[in-house]
C-alpha cells in the first residue's frame, strides 16, 4: 500500500510505503539494527515493553534540522534516565548514526538504524517512496507497546511538535 501526497519535502508532494500508525494500536513489528558497545545489535518493538517509550524519527542525521531534533529531545530526555526507552531512527548507516551522537553527546537516545530491511519505514507508514529515506515524526508507546502519541510532520524539512509528544511522554513515566 502507498499513500500518494502524505508529507511534502521542501514543498514537493510525496509518497509514503505502508499505513500510517495510529493511536491505539500495537506497535508495527520493525528490526532495527543499533551499533552499541562494539557489536551489531537488534532492536524489536518486544525490546522496549516494560517501559514508555518514544521514538523519533528523521531522515538522516547528516542534516540540520534531523540534528536539532537529536539534540532538543536528548537534551529533554535526559531527566527522565532509565525510567524511559529512547531511540532515534533514521536510514542512516548504525557506525555513522553512532558517531555523530559520540561527537553531539548524545546520550539521552539509542539510535537505531533502519536501513538493513526498512520494515520501521514500511511498517510504520514512514519511508518515503520517492527519496528512499524515512519521513519525519515522533511515536509514544506505553510500557506495552500500545501508541499512544503519533506525529507524521507534514513538511519533512520542519521540525516536530516536542512539547505534544512530551506532553504524552509524561504521564507514562512512574
Amino acid at each position: 500500500m502507498s499513500r500518494p501526497n502524505a508529507v511534502t519535502f521542501k514543498g514537493n508532494p510525496m509518497t509514503l510505503a505502508g499505513e500510517a500508525v495510529k493511536v491505539g494500536q500495537p506497535a508495527p513489528d520493525f528490526a532495527l539494527r543499533a551499533f552499541e558497545s562494539g557489536s551489531m545489535n537488534t532492536i524489536k518493538p518486544a525490546d522496549l515493553k516494560g517501559k514508555p517509550t518514544i521514538i523519533s524519527v528523521v531522515p538522516s542525521l547528516d542534516t540540520p534540522v534531523c540534528q536539532t531534533q537529536t539534540k532538543k529531545f536528548s537534551e529533554q530526555l535526559a531527566a527522565y534516565g532509565d525510567k524511559i526507552n529512547a531511540l532515534t531512527v533514521s536510514l542512516d548507516l548504525p557506525f555513522a548514526m553512532n558517531r555523530f551522537c559520540g561527537a553531539e553527546n548524545i546520550k539521552s537516545l539509542r539510535s537505531a538504524s533502519d536501513y538493513f530491511d526498512r520494515s520501521f519505514g514500511k511498517n510504520w507508514g514512514m519511508f518515503i517512496e520517492e527519496l528512499a529515506i524515512l519521513a519525519r515524526g515522533t511515536f509514544v508507546l506505553d510500557k506495552d507497546g500500545k501508541v499512544v502519541y503519533a506525529e507524521q510532520v507534514k513538511e519533512v524539512a520542519q521540525e516536530p511538535n516536542y512539547e505534544a509528544s512530551l506532553a504524552a511522554l509524561k504521564p507514562l513515566v512512574s
